[in-house]
């Protein structure tokens, strides 16, 4: 059997680039090189894209492959007889076909739909969720709408607060959000940031405003949620039309909570695979994981994140991330190990789906 040419992008536009490019490294050591011709692509924070023609994937990781030689212009060509990257080179742009992409990306252009459309454009297989499902799982103001609808699952109250209002007025916009929610403490998240990028826990008026304030340097549209006093859980779900949810994971966070630096920088955060909750909230959250999964029509892969309350193991929806993080201390890999898919089998999983897809 022939090899797949199967491209990771990674790097990208969003404040999440260096997690993509450690997401990215992961991904190009395990993937099988009997069955993949592997083309690492960088996309720079200036959104300039080189094809890498190294296997030096520890300075991808740390950043540094953006300095060396081993750099060619490239990018995806949106026209289909192509199917693949166009290679600029000194001597003449070359094309590449490419079997299947998998965008090692996160945040802002590249697990919104952003890339995904380019993809569907260029007639290419891809890795995980499509345009829309991309965008409205991003947009976390959206994603709760459409879990709303779709019914059967709990998810913490909020207020929507958007950054001209609160300009605006923003005495007001804070007491708006302070009245709805009721109590404190609340979470300040920016509607399409991932990693905990941005978020603030308040815990009385002047620490609200504040976090609104911080919130808005990230995105138009910010979310204020009821905190939730429980166990940090997520689930790793996999497939398309007849998605499967693996037991979940829980997240002991070393700070107050899982913030951005807990998660990537000092790696302390503890994971518990199984999670330390009840098989009956065991159930219940796989179960919730698949509905959110299937509400948002995600494919592919997605981790759905939820909260099990210490006082009556109640399953509350957090969000859902259609990219998760690939890294050595990320949970949906990890989880996907537990239930017998190591990171090789995992990638060709993927890629096998992602192929099923697009072939109807």
């Amino acid at each position: 059997m022939s090899k797949k040419t199967l491209v990771v992008l990674f790097g990208g536009l969003s404040s999440e680039h260096d997690v993509s490019c450690v997401s990215a490294a992961t991904v190009l050591r395990h993937a099988d090189k009997e069955t993949y011709t592997v083309l690492p692509v960088g996309i720079t924070k200036e959104g300039r894209w080189f094809l890498y023609e190294s296997d030096d994937y520890d300075a991808v990781e740390n950043g540094s492959w953006k300095t060396g030689d081993a750099l060619v212009p490239a990018m995806i060509a949106p026209d289909r007889s192509v199917h693949g990257l166009v290679v600029l080179r000194e001597t003449g742009a070359e094309t590449i076909y490419v079997d299947c992409v998998f965008p090692a990306l996160h945040g802002i252009g590249g697990e919104d739909g952003m890339m995904q459309g380019l993809l569907e454009l260029a007639g290419i297989p891809y890795i995980g969720p499509g345009v829309a499902a991309s965008a409205n799982s991003m947009d976390k103001s959206l994603t709760k709408i459409i879990v709303e609808q779709a019914g059967g699952v709990r998810q913490a109250a909020f207020y929507l607060a958007r950054r001209a209002e609160f300009r605006a007025d923003p005495d007001g916009v804070t007491r708006a959000a302070e009245q709805q929610l009721g109590s404190y403490p609340v979470f300040v998240k920016p509607c399409s940031q991932g990693s905990s990028v941005g978020v603030t826990k308040a815990t009385d008026f002047a620490s609200l405003k504040e976090g609104l304030e911080q919130g808005f340097a990230y995105d138009s549209k910010v979310l204020v949620e009821e905190f939730i006093d429980g166990h940090e859980i997520e689930v790793a779900v996999i497939g398309n039309e007849n998605p499967t949810a693996t037991v979940a994971g829980e997240i002991a966070p070393s700070r107050e909570f899982y913030t951005y630096e807990a998660k990537y920088v000092d790696g302390s955060s503890g994971l518990y695979i199984p999670a330390h909750i009840s098989e009956q909230a065991m159930q219940r959250v796989r179960e919730d994981a698949v509905r959110v999964y299937r509400a948002l029509d995600c494919k592919g892969l997605s981790r759905v994140d939820f909260f099990c309350t210490y006082d009556g193991d109640e399953i509350v929806f957090n969000e859902i991330n259609t990219l998760p993080g690939f890294t050595s201390i990320s949970m949906y890999p990890k989880l996907q190990e537990t239930s017998g898919l190591p990171l090789p089998k995992l990638i060709d999983r993927l890629v096998a789906l992602a192929m099923e897809r697009q072939d109807g």
